[in-house]
């Protein structure tokens, strides 16, 4: 958890021409600004005490120049090429001392400052510039030196993430907290593969992802600042840390020491194994899949990945056995559009995006005519969701029908396609596995093999069921004699109490045996 002064330690307001006008001892000067007044949030480097009338080539940029003008006095073009100068070399403001030179503000600098956008403020009242050089220049020197201290509280926290194995999403929740703003890592393409920070912060970012992400690249202002992922010869992406508040300088400091840590973190293999596109992917897939966080919401997330999801047809799959890597390479031959993920329990989800003109039926088994081609798959799927809104329940409806068939492919000759509609009687079991009043019912009925411990058995009586109570096929598949299959079936039947020739006390007995099963799975 993140305290206040965690979230924000890293992002105090660089020092601006309108702060320093802010400060007790500059009011006291009863400073008035009579030009360049839409500047004033122009940050301030450093200050300056100057009287030259060139000293424009002094500067570097950034400076707050103080003067009397006691060097001006009786010239207005030498006052408005003094205010030029300035320009020129960049400064952030001048801020000028009435009473010495002069009583009021001097009109040609005035206008010239107008024109070409400096800030200039008069001081009415007699002021010591030391004083302001101090308080400023003081303020400035802590804004380093804290800026520095950030910079190695950042890589001490995320080479201690990284040492611990810890996944890229922690990486980035920790530059969240740092920088106070939402962090977004993309792709080259731009295409947002994990993002952090304060989830309605970050969905306003995503939701005109598409409009802003290309014009953030090449700005530093506003506090969107970049730094570039790459190594070995190659960029990957981007991090991006969107309205940071702090100074750019130490905004570009703090993303350039994240990027450095995220570079590590990836070719050190990611902490878990995956590329950050198979996270960005995971994380979204696994999220809707949960329902924690409504599938709206997620929504932005899904259009900044790269997925179309104007207009679409989706089609939620989940293929048990198989890998996120193999379902994308199928993906990319066929030339459609998808998201592919582990879940949890080492099944895929896919999440395909199909043109609304096109059959998702036809495309669907396509796609898994192609995968089982290669390698022996089954595809469960949901119907097609033409509402984003719908793609979680579907999701889960493909999740539970892969549940249904991941114990019956050696005894059912599956389609390459499973549907709901497949699974009958397995599909309602495994729906209804964790209803007490169904364990019971399982464990009354097989108690008399469950209480001996009798695998076996348990075995020959699912393969005989199975097989519609064929002797012929189970003694097969057991590689038994028919005279040993059936003095194991009376076996089971005396454990059992039952009458396997009876069709409902048979059926009874599936059941229970295929809810045992759910169970156990």
């Amino acid at each position: 958890m993140t305290t206040t002064s965690q979230t924000r330690r890293g992002w105090e307001p660089a020092l601006s021409v309108r702060h320093v006008l802010a400060l007790e001892r500059v009011l006291a000067g009863e400073p008035e600004v009579v030009a360049g007044a839409g500047q004033l949030d122009r940050p301030v480097r450093w200050v300056h005490v100057a009287e030259a009338a060139d000293v424009g080539v002094m500067l570097s940029g950034g400076e707050m120049v103080l003067t009397t003008g006691v060097l001006l006095a009786g010239d207005e073009a030498k006052q408005a090429e003094y205010i030029q100068s300035l320009h020129r070399a960049e400064a952030c403001a001048v801020v000028l001392g009435l009473g010495r030179a002069f009583p009021t503000p001097p009109d040609a600098m005035r206008l010239a400052a107008d024109r070409c956008g400096l800030p200039m403020v008069v001081l009415h009242r007699p002021f010591p510039f030391a004083e302001l050089t101090e308080e400023v220049q003081s303020r400035l020197v802590r804004q380093k030196f804290a800026a520095v201290s950030l910079s190695e509280s950042v890589r001490t926290a995320l080479t201690g993430l990284i040492t611990a194995g810890a996944p890229l999403q922690r990486l980035l929740d920790e530059v969240a907290v740092h920088s106070g703003c939402p962090v977004v890592l993309t792709n080259v393409a731009h295409r947002v593969l994990a993002t952090a920070g304060e989830r309605s912060a970050v969905d306003d970012v995503l939701r005109d992802w598409e409009r802003i992400a290309r014009q953030a690249s090449a700005r530093a202002d506003g506090g969107w600042i970049s730094a570039e992922l790459g190594g070995r010869g190659e960029r990957w992406g981007r991090l991006l840390l969107c309205g940071y508040r702090g100074g750019t300088a130490t905004g570009r400091l703090l993303a350039d020491r994240a990027a450095e840590a995220l570079v590590l973190h990836r070719m050190l293999g990611g902490g878990c194994g995956h590329s950050w596109e198979e996270e960005s992917a995971q994380s979204l897939l696994t999220d809707l899949v949960s329902g924690v966080v409504p599938a709206r919401q997620l929504l932005p997330r899904a259009r900044a990945a790269g997925l179309p999801v104007n207009r679409r047809t989706f089609v939620p799959l989940v293929v048990p056995g198989r890998t996120a890597d193999e379902l994308d390479r199928v993906l990319r031959l066929l030339g459609m559009s998808g998201l592919a993920a582990e879940l949890a329990d080492g099944a895929c989800a896919v999440l395909l995006s199909l043109p609304r003109d096109q059959d998702p039926e036809a495309l669907t088994g396509h796609f898994a005519a192609r995968l089982r081609a290669g390698s022996g798959a089954v595809v469960a799927a949901a119907g097609p969701r033409t509402a984003w809104d719908e793609v979680p329940a579907g999701l889960r409806e493909a999740r539970h029908v892969a549940d249904a068939v991941a114990d019956s492919s050696a005894a059912l000759d599956l389609p390459a396609v499973v549907r709901l509609k497949d699974v009958h009687l397995r599909g309602l079991i495994r729906l209804l596995r964790e209803d007490p009043r169904v364990q019971s019912f399982a464990e009354r009925e097989l108690d008399g093999l469950l209480r001996e411990a009798e695998p076996e058995l348990l075995n020959v009586l699912r393969s005989y069921l199975a097989t519609g109570r064929n002797k012929s096929r189970t003694a097969q598949l057991h590689h038994v004699s028919r005279p040993a299959l059936y003095r194991r079936l009376e076996a089971i039947q005396a454990r059992l109490g039952v009458d396997l020739d009876d069709f409902e006390q048979a059926a009874s007995v599936h059941i229970a045996l295929l809810a045992h099963d759910a169970q156990q799975g």
